[in-house]
């Protein structure tokens, strides 16, 4: 086969398998690299992190995330590649090594009240502002048990980016 060739046969292949990544995602069904739900959430791990065109580091770098623990939603797999999606729809392909299961959500009211209980009225612990990202420790069915900046509370899952709605993890 001939360079041309290769490379041909190796982007119709990288295609094909984001097109599978995608019909996957849509039916909700388990990556085909860690066999582990898509989509599903986790974080950045480092600082600092690529964002691809594509799964490959001969792919272009359309943008550079900047910020540890920034929850993302992986959609589709590819070999070491994830495609993420940030809380604005934006996204592409990051090296698994920069990405960490550890489960964070960001804040998407303008200010949210961290309560001391999972029920409306409940005294509150402290107050976070959009755009804030926290560690998220447990969800039930309509709250997460966040910790941010030292405090802990709960926050309603209504108001989190980073959480699916029926979501319920320890």
């Amino acid at each position: 086969m001939t360079g041309m060739a290769a490379r041909t046969a190796r982007a119709i292949a990288v295609i094909s398998a984001m097109a599978l990544a995608g019909q996957a995602w849509a039916q909700d069904a388990l990556g085909p690299v860690t066999h582990l739900p898509l989509p599903r959430f986790v974080s950045m791990k480092s600082a600092e992190g690529n964002v691809r065109r594509g799964p490959s580091l001969s792919h272009r770098i359309d943008w550079v995330y900047r910020l540890k623990d920034l929850p993302l939603k992986i959609t589709a797999e590819y070999g070491h590649w994830r495609r993420v999606e940030d809380r604005d729809g934006l996204g592409g392909w990051v090296h698994y090594s920069l990405l960490s299961g550890v489960r964070t959500a960001m804040v998407e009211e303008d200010e949210m009240a961290l309560l001391m209980k999972p029920v409306e009225g409940a005294p509150e612990n402290a107050r976070l502002r959009r755009g804030v990202v926290a560690r998220v420790e447990r969800c039930a069915p309509d709250w997460c048990r966040l910790r941010a900046d030292g405090y802990r509370g709960w926050a309603p899952k209504s108001a989190l980016w980073g959480v699916e709605p029926a979501e319920v993890f320890e």
